[in-house]
């Protein structure tokens, strides 16, 4: 699987969607969504809003944005994992840096919890879990034998992206139920070994 590759403009560009995004998402936090305008996400970032619209297409692009790539972090980390790992305990640790991410962002819980609760959001969310899946089950291919017909091992490792990001839904959904104050890496410990035991590493 290659690895993605980002040019000094792509950085820049990358290094202020970053940004807005997260001053947008203090904003959605203090006001909520609805009444939190793109004219004020781009006063609080220094922009004006012609410019603010040069980085995202719309004031959802903001939300969305901060899961733009979560799926090839994920694959990513995936195609690290030592090739003698299991794949279902390979896909597992892969979780890891998104765990991290979330929990040690402070705005995480309300944000997760203004997602589904937003419709327009939480269709894009599942949208983007779509491609997710599709860039883990690509890096999973790889490690499924290849004695496998082509389509079997793409139809397998999709399986297992799809149970596995399942699996990771279901345990921050109870994450956030329990405002985010318990261990999210246990929680999905126990939603992926519900599917298979998790090998001992």
């Amino acid at each position: 699987m290659e690895q993605r590759q980002y040019t000094l403009r792509d950085r820049k560009r990358r290094a202020v969607q970053d940004g807005v995004a997260g001053i947008a998402v203090d904003l959605f936090v203090a006001n909520g969504y609805e009444d939190t305008t793109v004219d004020q996400i781009a006063t609080a970032a220094g922009l004006s809003p012609r410019t603010f619209f040069r980085y995202f297409a719309s004031k959802e692009a903001v939300v969305t944005h901060m899961f733009d790539t979560t799926g090839t972090d994920i694959a990513d980390a995936l195609a690290e994992r030592p090739s003698e790992e299991a794949s279902w305990l390979a896909l597992r640790r892969s979780f890891d840096g998104l765990i991290q991410q979330l929990t040690e962002r402070p705005a995480s819980v309300p944000l997760i919890r203004m997602i589904y609760d937003t419709p327009s959001l939480y269709a894009s969310h599942l949208h983007k879990q779509v491609r997710w899946i599709e860039a883990i089950a690509e890096a999973l291919a790889l490690r499924l034998p290849q004695s496998l017909a082509a389509d079997e091992r793409r139809l397998r490792a999709g399986a297992l992206a799809s149970a596995g990001v399942a699996c990771l839904e279901y345990a921050r959904l109870e994450w956030i139920a329990g405002d985010g104050k318990g261990a999210m890496a246990k929680l999905l410990d126990v939603a992926m070994s519900a599917v298979s035991p998790l090998p001992e590493e």
